[in-house]
């Protein structure tokens, strides 16, 4: 599909400029109390939009450091990017970050890719076509009850407003799953549950950059993702959960006791 070898040589040329910064002075920024931005994301950003001008002139662009540009609405299509999913792990040296980058057309999303500089590791979808970690074809886990699995999540930036939900949930899933884990990328998480490396993933107050390329590689891979209350998921959308489909209702069912 050209619209998805365009995303993955997009996501890896934005990959090598997060590598060319990992071991070196970031330039870090704040947005918010907790929300960074470094040189990275900027020169990330910036090279995947000026190839995605040169390449489709008339495609929309929606963007997380310099949100929605182009023309058309988005008509013809619309890239949505992450330049840098794990900026504040990034900033740190901590090596769970990437590059996510995927392509929407009246409404759907299409295909998507998500790159991990530190493992080399490109997971990629398009509809139809099926999902695949580089050569490797996806599959989700199949883990069959909350009790046997590992599920991920992470915090919203504004998570000490919202810290009675946050820890309820938390504690919710620590006590129905066998493991919670918190990595701070939502595309990464969304692509291991495709891989899976875990069994589900759930987070509130979520953008359109963190959940649209991971959410066509996991239902490609044979997930599946909702709203917390189990009604279709939207990437403009603020809660998401996903799965491997087998342990979904039990992870509705757990946020539903939390007051989500």
């Amino acid at each position: 599909m050209e619209y998805l070898d365009f995303a993955i040589e997009l996501a890896s040329a934005a990959g090598d400029v997060l590598k060319h910064y990992m071991d070196r002075e970031k330039q870090v920024e704040l947005k918010g109390r907790a929300n960074l931005v470094t040189i990275a994301d900027k020169e990330s950003e910036a090279l995947v939009i000026r190839r995605i001008v040169e390449r489709y002139p008339t495609h929309a662009v929606l963007a997380e450091e310099s949100g929605a540009s182009g023309s058309g609405e988005g008509r013809e299509g619309r890239w949505i990017i992450d330049p840098l999913d794990g900026t504040t792990n990034f900033a740190h040296q901590y090596p769970f970050f990437c590059v996510s980058i995927a392509f929407e057309q009246e409404g759907n999303v299409l295909c998507g890719a998500v790159y991990d500089p530190c493992r080399d590791e490109m997971f990629s979808a398009a509809r139809g076509l099926g999902s695949f970690m580089n050569e490797q074809r996806l599959h989700v886990s199949d883990v069959e009850k909350l009790g046997g699995a590992l599920v991920l999540t992470g915090f919203p930036y504004g998570v000490r407003q919202k810290m009675e939900a946050a820890m309820s949930q938390f504690e919710g899933f620590l006590f129905e799953s066998q493991a919670v884990r918190r990595g701070g990328s939502a595309a990464l998480d969304l692509s291991y549950a495709a891989l899976g490396r875990c069994d589900g993933f759930w987070e509130m107050d979520l953008h359109p950059w963190d959940t649209a390329a991971g959410l066509v590689i996991l239902e490609e891979a044979g997930g599946r993702v909702t709203d917390f209350a189990g009604k279709p998921f939207s990437i403009y959308g603020k809660q998401i959960v996903a799965s491997n489909g087998k342990i979904h209702d039990e992870m509705v069912a757990v946020l539903g006791k939390c007051g989500y």
